[in-house]
């Protein structure tokens, strides 16, 4: 017997700038992602100051050609179909539909890209959930506006969500407005596009950046309503599952701060206000943002339902000689004050591999924003192999998502109002975090190295064959 409901979504999630390539193919222009190189060749130096990356000429740019989604999409999508799919996941690239600042009219060879891949999902049986901005502030603004800093972004935002609510109001459904949204406070290119490399006050930087963002999101929700009142039209976070490392009140009070950075963001697009204690937070650190009139009532338009990203969980203490151990955990999760769990496993880069974590985090949003939820994201990376037979047995990829497919459905037991499920990297992609492609996700294997090497073939794993039985039976199903 199955724990989910009727018409439950099961899929999985790409983002055009680790999937697509094409980087500058009909008009597009470069992305953040576009600029880095793999984590060997100085991608942390360059995140930290892209300016200066913009001008730098790297060895190797993963980004450029990715798997070659741009033109792999029809058969990666068959692929899709066939695991039974009745959702996909995708965001639609920022700098392939403006490439350039102030234009009136958005880029059509852009768009006849995404009108072809969306006609198919659909005629393959899959409902789209359209990331509107995921981690791909356009270049232009990050050299022209220092990205989300400058709130004249928030027009150009409407523009480029009003293009596609309009171009895609009775073909897509689902949208989430941001991706993570909450990691701008800590990968401020990604999130928004921000250099501070000479900022002089990088937090008020980063906390005006997200209210612009707020409000954009927020002016999104109205605007997407008024195209097509059935559109649900969400918000989502980076998993933000977090335990003291004891009882000691000060390891509890450590916890609740890290919480509350991440939950700031929902709070404002699900309950439609400032909470207080974020209020707080920019008198103590004499923040005094930009806030122009009309954005305090554009923020009460609150989302219709609240999705994030679930990998792994982190341990918080305040106690430095414990700190001394940090683990490598999920670089959305807990950030530096994550310290080792003895009680649990880690994958192969170190992410600490917590099932019940998930449970947790399903019922403590529900509970606070009695809003339905959306797992958008969930999924291990891992170093695969081809064995002599030339197949990828990952047993160690069935067991994490048989695991956590169990406790999300325990969740629904509980009383979670849950939409769907749509798992990290159906097919194997440019890690975000390190630009490897080793760094392996997927059902779909992709013949491509670190380097850039390969055919590109798709081929399917062992994990393929067992999440279509799991689609198939609605998750009762998952030995």
């Amino acid at each position: 017997m199955s724990n989910f409901p009727d018409g439950f979504l099961w899929g999985g999630a790409t983002a055009a700038n680790q999937y697509e390539g094409a980087y500058l193919e009909d008009g597009k222009t470069m992305s953040p992602m576009d600029i880095l190189p793999d984590l060997a060749h100085g991608r942390k130096e360059a995140l930290d100051h892209p300016i200066h990356a913009l001008g730098h000429l790297y060895d190797f740019y993963p980004s450029h050609t990715s798997i070659d989604g741009y033109h792999h999409w029809k058969e990666d999508l068959e692929l899709l179909a066939g695991m039974g799919f009745n959702i996909y996941r995708m965001s639609i690239s920022w700098s392939r539909i403006f490439p350039r600042p102030d234009m009136d009219q958005p880029n059509e060879a852009g768009l006849a890209y995404y009108d072809e891949l969306i006609r198919r999902a659909r005629e393959l049986g899959m409902q789209i959930l359209v990331t509107i901005n995921h981690f791909d502030t356009p270049m232009w603004a990050v050299k022209r506006n220092n990205g989300w800093a400058d709130r004249c972004m928030i027009d150009e935002y409407l523009k480029f969500a009003g293009t596609l609510f309009k171009r895609y109001k009775n073909q897509v459904r689902y949208w989430i407005t941001f991706n993570e949204i909450n990691m701008l406070l800590h990968y401020p290119l990604f999130g928004a596009g921000l250099d501070l490399t000479n900022d002089p006050n990088p937090t008020r930087t980063k906390y005006q950046a997200a209210h612009n963002q707020l409000v954009a999101s927020a002016k999104a929700v109205t605007l997407g309503h008024s195209i097509n009142p059935r559109f649900m039209i969400g918000s989502m976070i980076a998993g933000i599952c977090n335990y003291a490392y004891s009882s000691c009140p000060d390891d509890v009070l450590a916890v609740q701060r890290t919480m509350r950075e991440s939950y700031f963001f929902p709070d404002v697009q699900a309950r439609g206000s400032y909470p207080l204690y974020a209020q707080r937070f920019l008198e103590k650190n004499n923040i005094c943002l930009d806030i122009a009139e009309g954005d305090i009532d554009a923020l009460r338009d609150t989302v219709d339902f609240v999705s994030f990203s679930y990998y792994s969980s982190g341990v918080i203490t305040c106690d430095p000689r414990i700190k001394a151990h940090k683990t490598s955990a999920n670089f959305a999760s807990s950030f530096s004050d994550a310290v080792d769990n003895p009680y649990l496993s880690a994958s192969d880069w170190g992410w600490v591999i917590d099932p019940v974590g998930l449970r947790i985090t399903m019922n403590e949003l529900y509970d606070r924003y009695n809003k339905p939820i959306f797992i958008a994201e969930n999924g291990l990376g891992a170093k695969d192999i081809i064995t002599d037979d030339g197949k990828v047995h990952d047993s160690y990829r069935i067991d994490y998502y048989r695991d956590h497919i169990e406790q999300m459905g325990l969740a629904i037991q509980d009383g979670v109002e849950c939409l769907g499920y749509t798992t990290w990297g159906p097919i194997d992609l440019i890690s975000v975090s390190t630009g490897q492609m080793s760094k392996r996700y997927g059902f779909i294997y992709v013949d491509r190295d670190d380097n850039g090497n390969g055919t590109n073939e798709r081929f399917i794993k062992d994990s393929y064959l067992w999440y279509k039985k799991v689609i198939a039976s609605n998750g009762a199903d998952i030995a």
